[in-house]
């Protein structure tokens, strides 16, 4: 059985140099925490504590495209030769350590106790971990080096996506300007995923299971599709049109009246709007085309109407009775629309095109600027479009259960307005 020694010896053993870096990259700026813990850890000699990180790291490999696309579910580990191993070894990265993006390859992500378990005896004798970095290092791939894999991995928790956690590239991702504040107007679901906020150039869970995610989630399966969606998350089509009527309802009223709305009243204005556009929808129209019939309306669906707005306008007072209960709102304050739910989720769109490979880094960077400019147009700050945000995804995934939908994103939003290292905090809203 292998101890913590055997696995200094397996790892700086093979190494060579973990001093030799020590004064060519004292200075070094590691791209995100995960590989500046690593690179201290290997100059400690600290091979179980280096596991540790790579334990709870997404641990990502190449493979070519053309496989990847005719069998999703098969990787291959592709061998490199090393002369200084004698050996073949193949390469895992960490998130920080990757390429931008390109058509070809592309790459699967992995735990480390998922490398443990697949990998077989025909597999490469050595895994190397970010070779070509200060953090790299290369270690044996035997049955019994990859059970002391697995016994790291059991002792890691939150996996390699951590969710509600705050993390961000301190290299290869902006922290600062206009495409970093239109990266941030999806912070709060990439916080509640446990990814980097600020990752443009966007590998994800790697790109079979982003296409299999958008596929499922979205039903995108081609380029034109994500086009589509992308752009109509821009223009704020998918959020509700009915929610968007009872908010501008509300919205139209606290202009007219300088203050506060009232339950009753709202219901009651949504309905005189409701019935009055039916009873104009009854006359014939004067439109380009020429004369548009009217189209009558049954009472009964009318009537179906009005509760169905009604009920709606309960929920959104609910909601925002406890948004303001658990900090979102401020007293008196409400929600004016919810369009923030779908500029987030393009800011977010974005991203997953470029995952899997549905756009370039380049068509992804305009969409997030148009996602920024969209939500400093329609909000007046960090906290305003988070309320807005928040409500979209509660009245689309909620029912009012206050579960996993709402405390996940509450989690987020705490982080994101109390963290010294928040973008919410370091990024002007305008």
């Amino acid at each position: 059985m292998l101890n913590g020694e055997g696995l200094a010896a397996a790892g700086s053993g093979q190494d060579g140099d973990a001093g030799q870096h020590d004064g060519t990259t004292a200075s070094w700026q590691a791209p995100s925490p995960t590989e500046r813990e690593l690179y201290e850890a290997k100059l400690r000699g600290d091979w179980s504590g280096y596991f540790d990180v790579l334990a709870r790291s997404c641990l990502y490999m190449a493979e070519s495209r053309a496989l990847a696309d005719a069998v999703p579910r098969r990787m291959e580990f592709a061998p490199y030769y090393a002369p200084r191993l004698g050996h073949q070894y193949a390469a895992v990265y960490t998130e920080g350590m990757l390429p931008a993006p390109v058509a070809d390859p592309v790459y699967f992500s992995g735990s480390l106790d998922w490398y443990a378990r697949v990998w077989a005896e025909s597999d490469p004798a050595w895994l190397a971990v970010n070779p070509g970095s200060p953090s790299e290092a290369f270690f044996p791939t035997s049955a019994a080096h990859r059970e002391l894999w697995r016994r790291h991995a059991a002792g890691s928790e939150g996996g390699c996506h951590p969710r509600g956690q705050l993390r961000a590239l301190h290299v290869g991702g902006p922290l600062h300007g206009p495409v970093a504040h239109g990266l941030a107007c999806a912070a709060l679901l990439f916080v509640t995923n446990g990814e980097s906020w600020n990752s443009m150039a966007y590998h994800g869970h790697g790109y079979t299971e982003e296409r299999r995610r958008l596929q499922e989630w979205w039903g995108i399966a081609t380029a034109e599709d994500w086009r589509r969606i992308q752009e109509r998350l821009l223009n704020a089509e998918m959020v509700s049109s009915v929610w968007e009527f009872a908010l501008q309802i509300r919205r139209s009223l606290a202009l007219d009246f300088g203050g506060s709305v009232e339950l009753d009243h709202w219901r009651q204005v949504a309905e005189r709007v409701i019935r009055a556009n039916a009873d104009h929808a009854k006359h014939p129209r004067l439109t380009a085309e020429g004369v548009s019939p009217g189209r009558p309306r049954e009472e009964s669906e009318v009537t179906a109407q009005v509760a169905g707005v009604q009920r709606l306008i309960g929920r959104i007072a609910r909601y925002e009775a406890r948004f303001r209960a658990d900090g979102l709102l401020g007293e008196g304050q409400f929600v004016r629309t919810a369009e923030a739910w779908d500029y987030g989720r393009a800011s977010g769109m974005a991203r997953w095109g470029v995952g899997g490979r549905y756009c370039t880094v380049q068509e992804a960077e305009s969409a997030v600027l148009r996602a920024g400019r969209a939500g400093r147009m329609n909000y007046r700050s960090w906290k305003e479009f988070s309320a807005a945000y928040i409500l979209g995804r509660c009245l689309h995934f909620d029912e009012e259960e206050f579960g996993d939908w709402y405390e996940d994103v509450l989690a987020a939003h705490r982080v994101l307005t109390t963290d010294p290292a928040s973008p919410w905090l370091n990024i002007p809203w305008k």
